[in-house]
């Protein structure tokens, strides 16, 4: 089944409920990994491996990963070190990563033309606060990548128009404790207390959904 539409897929909670409410469309869906081998990354390919075995799709093509070393760019960063992550009390910008976004499209963009693939999905959100997740960045790099590899690659954002409330809601029973959102995992557990992990938590709760994560050690979240 010849998929023509990929999706960029982290095994987060977002790229998952994307996959999901896609292939529930039936369209045949190809998810593609970049593995950037980040000091979490590990991790979380076997916990978005563990999602899509749990789907259990006919409309979801295998796992198609591909190896994007961000060491020699981001050399003693915490992404890399997994020293100093930035924890629950610290503002969403410290988990920016320079030129993340367009890294990961690059990649992806040039293995649809590749492969004949003419639509490429990512689960950006509206709330998204960073530079590389704007309307203007997305329409210029389309142009772009059309320029400089030939052929067009429609980059799609269906959950462009939604906050993290709304895209929980898409879940529709998805065993979205099997997604993956940490920066500092202790083995496969979420660690419960950084950033990410904090952010997690207030999804299920915004959300009015049960968190069924397991937590190394969970904090008490507040309004």
């Amino acid at each position: 089944m010849q998929s023509s539409l990929a999706v960029l897929y982290s095994g987060g909670l977002d790229s998952a409920i994307l996959l999901a409410h896609l292939a529930r469309q039936q369209r045949p869906l190809q998810p593609i990994y970049i593995d950037g081998s980040l000091a979490w990354q590990a991790s979380e390919e076997r916990a978005a491996r563990r999602f899509l075995t749990a789907l259990d799709s006919p409309w979801i093509a295998p796992l198609v990963v591909l190896s994007l070393p961000l060491a020699d760019l981001y050399a003693d960063h915490w992404s890399i070190t997994g020293r100093g992550v930035p924890r629950a009390d610290e503002a969403d910008e410290q988990v920016y990563l320079p030129g993340r976004n367009p890294l990961l499209l690059v990649k992806a963009d040039l293995w649809c033309r590749l492969h004949g693939v003419s639509q490429l999905a990512i689960g950006a959100l509206a709330s998204n606060p960073f530079a590389d997740a704007t309307d203007r960045f997305f329409q210029t790099f389309s142009t772009a990548m059309d320029q400089a590899a030939g052929g067009q690659v429609e980059l799609l954002r269906p959950l462009g128009q939604l906050d993290k409330r709304q895209v929980m809601q898409l879940a529709d029973h998805a065993p979205l404790e099997l997604t993956f959102s940490c920066l500092a995992p202790a083995g496969d557990l979420h660690c419960g207390t950084c950033n990410k992990c904090a952010e997690r938590q207030h999804a299920f709760r915004d959300a009015g959904l049960a968190d069924r994560t397991p937590y190394a050690a969970k904090r008490s979240i507040t309004i």
